[in-house]
């Protein structure tokens, strides 16, 4: 367990020789290593410093001089655009190293209509033919990389260094000759980025158009109000750091491993006695600790005579679980179709008795519908054992249902026909919101995350109208989490997280959330939440973020210390306080939008379903968080992170 940087952040010194010959084999050039950690099984190594690496391209650079490389300080005056290329391979093994792929050659923007290869539709970036839907920008360097710009990429910049780092199929590293061809490459990769996105040239009128004028900060994060960031910084009680494996006793240590019985879907942590796993045949129990979850042996599966007999309801198996009612009963949601979310309704399982007493239906003005998410109608509702409303989302609903009917009498669980969910409030919008996901504060605020990035806050007493609505960055918002305060908002995409602040200052001096009233224009532009350039290929083409939580927390005064995330084989943890911390290192020298590279890594042998902290109120004295409960398809894991300097 470590932080991000060990194998990429390399510190590059400007300084080489010009002798005026070039070599293009960059097969000459693998006797130049970098030198890894070996790692440790389940972990995947990071750090938060910039020179950990003992083998940085500087010393690529020096390995050349030594062998009498002939090798230019600087481009012949008629190049355009010169960099140098460099080539990671090796992968995360311990032979792994930076390569100079082409140590003079040169990048350009191009528009083109083809998704791969060369050809006659390609124009120049100065080219104004072959604009519109059907075609798009790509980054073309020398005749080895080729790719369309996009935040897949993952590109990451070292001021410092006149460098950036991106994927495209490899791993990719260009410095530049100049801070200011530099500035140059970034200031133009994110026009193109934009115009990419939405389909507008990065014109300050088209920026506004796309944003608001409320969010232009969000364009030019350099004029944007930071006070509430420093304000959180100072406020906000410092949480202990996670140690690297450079320590001889880690930070990170695997409690507990236990085999579950295959094929698990969620995961869904109580915060009282026990905690659940829903795999293709049933609920499996588990026990709560401070030491993570244990299996109870006890397991309630769906073939056992629970279900009614003729149900309507899908007959797949359950991919949303919801504990309500003190913990005593948990909502089951089946899609309607295979790769689908969306369900016709929802089955009630006693966690007592072990059987599904009440298959319900979603219904509204005697017409059948469907809901995509459900959730607890506050962050710490399904603690209350009179519970009987709860949250539903649809791609154009957002509503509340009440398991009671209209004269407030439970619903006679032994009729035949399925009971019908009440709507009790809501609203059904006309225009296509293309709602995803969505979570509630501890006042029963909501955030609801689209398909088209955006990011609306509903306060808790009417949800026709959201006070604040923040436009999107270009990805869809596949999950949402809030604090228990309201005062932070963690918007996950398949690329990065999107890390919000809600608190603003209204006219009369007062410090609100965008819960609570329309945040103005003095809204703080966000932070995102990246993986490095090489953890991005190393999670895999396909593998995309899901799942970003803050730890858990259901009381006034505590404050959530971590989020965690998903990709692929690896569970990623960020310190929320450094992430706020504009001081931080990270934040140097980047142009755009703040983004945090520290992180730790846990690394599992098949690929995560889901990652969460328990209960802040299983946090032992020792240590900074509650356990950290990290689901497979196969295994379920409890880690503890130790306080121990």
């Amino acid at each position: 367990m470590g932080g991000s940087h060990s194998r990429e952040d390399l510190e590059i010194d400007s300084s080489e020789e010009d002798d005026g010959d070039y070599e293009s084999d960059h097969e000459k050039y693998e006797d130049v290593e970098e030198e890894h950690r070996q790692k440790e099984p389940h972990r995947v190594s990071s750090t938060s410093g910039t020179s950990q690496s003992l083998n940085s391209l500087d010393e690529i650079d020096a390995k050349l001089k030594s062998l009498r490389v002939k090798y230019p300080t600087a481009p012949p005056p008629d190049l355009q655009n010169p960099v140098k290329l460099y080539l990671h391979i090796g992968g995360n093994t311990p032979k792994a190293k930076w390569i100079v792929s082409d140590k003079l050659t040169s990048y350009k923007f191009m528009r083109t209509s083809r998704v791969d290869g060369d050809g006659d539709d390609d124009y120049e970036e100065d080219e104004s033919v072959g604009r519109g839907a059907g075609s798009w920008w790509v980054l073309k360097v020398g005749s080895k990389v080729r790719v369309r710009v996009s935040s897949d990429m993952q590109l990451k910049m070292f001021g410092e260094q006149r460098r950036v780092d991106f994927v495209s199929n490899s791993v990719w590293a260009m410095k530049f000759f100049s801070n200011e061809e530099y500035r140059s490459f970034v200031t133009r990769f994110q026009d193109c980025l934009f115009e990419n996105v939405y389909g507008l040239r990065a014109t300050e009128d088209n920026k506004e158009k796309v944003y608001g004028k409320e969010f232009l900060g969000w364009v030019k994060p350099e004029v944007a109000d930071d006070s509430v960031w420093e304000d959180a910084e100072n406020d906000l009680r410092k949480s202990p750091e996670l140690l690297s494996l450079k320590h001889p006793n880690p930070d990170l240590m695997e409690e507990f491993e236990e085999a579950a019985n295959g094929g698990i879907q969620s995961l869904t942590l109580g915060a009282l006695d026990n905690s659940f796993l829903v795999n293709d045949l049933g609920v499996q129990v588990y026990r709560n600790s401070a030491h993570g979850i244990r299996g109870k042996g006890i397991y309630v599966r769906y073939d056992s005579g629970n279900k009614k007999v003729g149900s309507s309801l899908s007959e797949t198996t359950p991919k949303k679980a919801m504990l309500m009612r003190g913990e005593t009963n948990m909502m089951l949601m089946s899609p309607l179709k295979e790769g689908k979310p969306h369900a016709t309704g929802l089955q009630q399982l006693d966690i007592e008795t072990g059987k599904i007493v009440t298959e319900w239906k979603f219904e509204k003005d005697g017409a059948d519908i469907t809901m995509r998410d459900i959730t607890n109608d506050t962050k710490g509702s399904q603690l209350d054992p009179s519970e009987s409303t709860f949250l539903g989302l649809d791609d154009s609903r957002l509503c509340q249902w009440d398991m009671r009917d209209r004269r407030g009498i439970v619903q006679n669980i032994a009729s035949s026909n399925s009971p019908v969910l009440q709507w009790t409030q809501g609203h059904q919008f006309s225009r296509g919101t293309n709602f995803q996901c969505f979570a509630t504060t501890g006042d029963g605020s909501i955030v609801v995350g689209s398909i088209d990035g955006k990011i609306r806050l509903y306060s808790k007493t009417s949800m026709r109208q959201a006070k604040t609505a923040f436009p999107g960055l270009g990805s869809p918002i596949t999950h949402v989490d809030v604090t228990y305060d309201g005062k932070w908002v963690l918007g996950t995409t398949d690329t990065y997280l999107v890390l919000i602040c809600t608190l603003f200052t209204d006219k009369d001096g007062r410090t609100k959330t965008g819960f609570s009233g329309r945040m103005g224009n003095k809204i703080p532009a966000p932070r995102l939440l990246k993986l490095t350039p090489l953890d991005s290929h190393l999670a895999g083409e396909n593998n995309k973020f899901h799942g970003g939580h803050f730890s858990w927390v259901t009381e006034n005064g505590k404050q959530e210390r971590h989020l965690v995330a998903t990709v692929g084989k690896f569970s990623v943890i960020w310190d929320f306080q450094q992430v706020k911390n504009s001081a931080h290192q990270c934040y140097q020298n980047q142009q755009g939008l703040k983004s945090c590279y520290c992180y730790k890594i846990l690394l599992k042998d098949e690929s995560i379903v889901e990652s969460r902290f328990m209960h802040d109120k299983f946090a032992v004295s020792d240590s900074p968080e509650a356990p950290l409960v990290v689901a497979t398809p196969m295994k379920v894991s409890s880690i503890s992170l130790s306080g121990r300097r």
